[in-house]
């Protein structure tokens, strides 16, 4: 092979490492996501956090919160949550959970907690800063914003953006609640025992005649 081939490949790979690697650090970040959340609306945050340390596990998290009215945790084997409101409205600042002894996110490992939380900010996006306490005793800020100039600081504090607020036909916000979630699911529950038990009664039909069709043959 020519030598400038070779170099080339080389340099494409070199070039292809740095990218992989780029983005495994970046995927390292405490990050959070709510697919469709909307400004003022309700919806589901999922808080992904992985374990960089390779020495320690991570045993707590605590997210700021930007006074929600609303903020309900999921229940985690193993762990435990706890939400902090202010006294004087009652909104959620915060929220916390914590593993139980000899729990933790070992290294190499992620862990998602989720948070049933709203009405959202109105507004373009919404940062929540977070702390990743390890097994050691470190304790990881993610509170750094974006730069000047667009480029991303070492520990990001976790951001969504939010979309527009939709209006439904009666004035409320199209944003998806964890009822209206919950009655769809049952709607369609329902809809396939029915179709099941339409099934079973329409197989049974079926192979009575095919037994009584049997029958009047050996007769014949």
């Amino acid at each position: 092979m020519p030598n400038h081939i070779s170099r080339a490949l080389i340099t494409v790979g070199a070039a292809g490492g740095v990218l992989l690697l780029g983005t495994g650090i970046a995927s390292a970040h405490v990050s959070v996501s709510a697919p469709g959340a909307e400004q003022g609306g309700y919806t589901v945050l999922t808080f992904k956090v992985p374990t960089e340390s390779e020495t320690a596990g991570t045993t707590k998290l605590t997210v700021t919160l930007p006074n929600l009215k609303s903020a309900r945790t999921e229940p985690m084997p193993g762990w435990t949550s706890q939400v902090t409101k202010d006294p004087a409205s009652g909104e959620a600042t915060s929220v916390t959970w914590t593993a139980d002894p000899g729990v933790s996110v070992g290294p190499g490992q992620f862990q998602q907690f989720a948070l049933s939380a709203g009405p959202l900010p109105e507004q373009d996006e919404v940062s929540f800063v977070a702390a990743q306490t390890y097994s050691d005793g470190q304790v990881v800020n993610w509170d750094q914003q974006l730069g000047a100039d667009g480029s991303e600081p070492e520990k990001p504090a976790p951001a969504l953006a939010l979309a527009p607020a939709s209006e439904s036909e009666d004035g409320s916000h199209g944003a998806a609640t964890a009822s209206d979630t919950t009655t769809d699911n049952d709607n369609v529950d329902t809809t396939a025992r029915w179709l099941g038990g339409i099934g079973l009664v329409l197989g049974a039909l079926g192979a009575a005649l095919g037994v009584a069709a049997t029958v009047r043959g050996r007769r014949s």
